[in-house]
């Protein structure tokens, strides 16, 4: 086996390192003199706020940032330097000696080949391996991340897979050549938890087995527990305090570390929220859904499949409703289909009293001027071409609300509400990190005031700091509108602060629901259970003895 260990004993060494960007003919410093060195065998985690220069550092690695982009310093790679190297030399080394698993799986992978064309393509281009020996090896990957039917899957294409599918499929593309250094920017982030359990545990056996490193790259500071040897703290592209794990979380010295760290959710230290009515005097329900069967038809190859059955919820004003479940159970679905952005095949849908069940295009028009939606990857929700400022005025534009300086006025408050820069209006999605154009995302959903806010993932490309305000924001607001939400997550330390009342999806069934405490605290459902015992706590001690127990009880 071929050892991961250069002669100066680490795999990556970065010194004196710095990126700036042009932007409107000004120099924008992005990270400012960074210094780290990551040994064979261990992970190093950067944590900070969104926009901090987190995921700039990663992808500066092997020169894979735009070209308004500019580096100095050196950034060493087994004793390669990968600053201004040559092409045929950083082909070599990416993919093969580095791997990324990148943070937004439908923006990175390519919409026009199957996951396991993709997976193939990779294989054949760093081995001597034929097509059907590389097909068995992607097989063998797709299994190995737990993407389910895996002979069917690889014939997919990435539109075709839920969102935590599309990050497995990118996790198997990243480990196929058994990477000297994985760059996880964000690999969990539409993971839930159990498979996100289980992509942790895949990591590490391969850090293990190959003495390899992983830079990794999250807001999660459970897996930072799960995971880290090493931490690095960033804020506006400077290394504020760096350490081992138990130092950043036990002792943290600087001030920003402790409000990170005070900002994370913790299952079931949350107060009980409480409906502005009582149970006898219930309004009509904002979302009615009863016995909904949600099929996706036959395309190509991929035969027909029923994602959603007999599903039934009710969601009143004023109230938050947390859908959980694995990732491809079919929340998203559900999501979707509440706003009629997904046809279903029984049942019946109501939104504010209309049914929408066979509704018309020009009858949907104004039934989702009631509604607003919060999309899971923000890359691929917002239009490329147009600046934020359109694209989070333009349902305001449409709905003939407000037009001119009026609607700029509106723009503006919206980005004031979800704490973005007035002055970013004027800039484009691919110049904001991942989690403010979640952010972005936010403000558009909630233009028109909705009457029905569906929220799939909301906080998942969101560091704690900021996620902690964002749902301090939406329970203001919800105070303000009484709108009603269903909030689609797979943190459950997330759905326990906002949700009033909790609904479990497995395989496209609904499988329990009831109120929040009930849910977290005495759950009925054996899946219920293994879902909540699968949460990564931010204790690096405590989520030790944790993973041990759940490892000897799959044993």
């Amino acid at each position: 086996m071929e050892t991961n260990k250069s002669a100066s004993g680490s795999l990556l060494k970065i010194s004196h390192f710095n990126i700036d960007f042009w932007v409107d003919g000004v120099w924008y410093p992005a990270v400012i003199d960074m210094n780290m060195e990551l040994a064979p065998g261990k992970v190093t985690a950067i944590v900070g706020e969104s926009g901090a220069g987190k995921s700039t550092v990663a992808l500066g690695l092997m020169s894979l940032l735009a070209a308004n982009a500019r580096m100095s310093g050196s950034v060493m790679v087994k004793d390669q330097e990968m600053l201004n190297a040559k092409p045929l030399l950083l082909r070599k080394f990416r993919g093969k000696e580095v791997a990324y698993i990148f943070q937004e799986p439908m923006t990175a992978l390519n919409p026009l080949f199957t996951i396991g064309y993709q997976i193939v393509e990779t294989l054949r281009n760093h081995f001597d391996m034929g097509p059907k020996e590389a097909h068995a090896r992607a097989l063998e990957l797709i299994t190995m991340v737990d993407i389910p039917d895996p002979h069917t899957s690889i014939e997919k294409y990435p539109h075709q897979l839920s969102g935590g599918q599309r990050q497995r499929a990118m996790i198997a593309q990243a480990l196929a050549c058994d990477p000297g250094l994985l760059v996880a920017d964000e690999p969990t982030t539409a993971l839930d938890v159990t498979v996100q359990a289980e992509i942790l545990d895949l990591m590490r056996g391969l850090k293990d087995k190959l003495n390899s490193a992983i830079l990794l790259i999250t807001h999660d500071m459970g897996v930072v527990a799960d995971m880290a040897d090493e931490i690095i703290v960033m804020k506006d592209g400077l290394t504020i305090e760096s350490g081992t794990a138990d130092q950043i979380f036990n002792r943290p010295g600087h001030p920003y570390t402790r409000e990170l760290l005070a900002a994370v959710p913790k299952l079931g230290a949350s107060k009980k929220r409480v409906l502005a009515y009582k149970e006898s005097s219930k309004p009509a329900p904002v979302l009615k859904i009863e016995n909904v069967t949600i099929e996706y038809p036959k395309r190509g190859r991929v035969p027909a499949f029923v994602a959603v059955k007999n599903f039934s919820l009710e969601i009143f004003p004023g109230e938050i409703v947390g859908l959980v479940g694995e990732s491809g159970s079919g929340k998203t679905t559900v999501g979707r289909a509440s706003i009629g952005l997904i046809p279903i095949k029984e049942g019946s849908l109501e939104i504010v009293g209309k049914d929408i069940s066979h509704a018309t295009q020009k009858e949907l028009f104004g039934i989702r001027r009631h509604t607003g939606i919060v999309f899971q990857d923000p890359a691929s929700s917002l239009n490329p071409r147009l600046p934020i400022g359109e694209s989070i005025g333009e349902p305001i534009f449409l709905a003939k609300l407000a037009k001119g300086p009026e609607l700029a006025r509106m723009v503006e408050d919206l980005l004031d509400q979800v704490e973005l820069p007035r002055s970013y209006r004027n800039r484009y999605p691919h110049e904001l990190s991942g989690g403010q154009r979640q952010r972005v995302g936010i403000a558009r959903a909630l233009a028109l005031t909705p009457d029905l806010l569906i929220a799939d993932e909301p906080t998942s490309a969101l560091d704690v700091s900021v996620q902690a305000r964002f749902l301090d924001l939406l329970q203001e607001l919800q105070g303000k509108l009484n709108f009603a939400c269903l909030f689609i997550s797979h943190d459950l330390a997330v759905v326990d602060i906002l949700a009033h009342r909790i609904a479990v999806m497995q395989n496209g069934l609904l499988v329990e629901s009831g109120d929040r405490d009930q849910i977290l605290k005495n759950p009925k459902n054996d899946y219920t259970q293994r879902l909540i015992s699968a949460v990564p706590v931010p204790d690096p001690a405590e989520q030790r003895i944790r993973r041990e127990a759940r490892l000897a009880l799959k044993k």
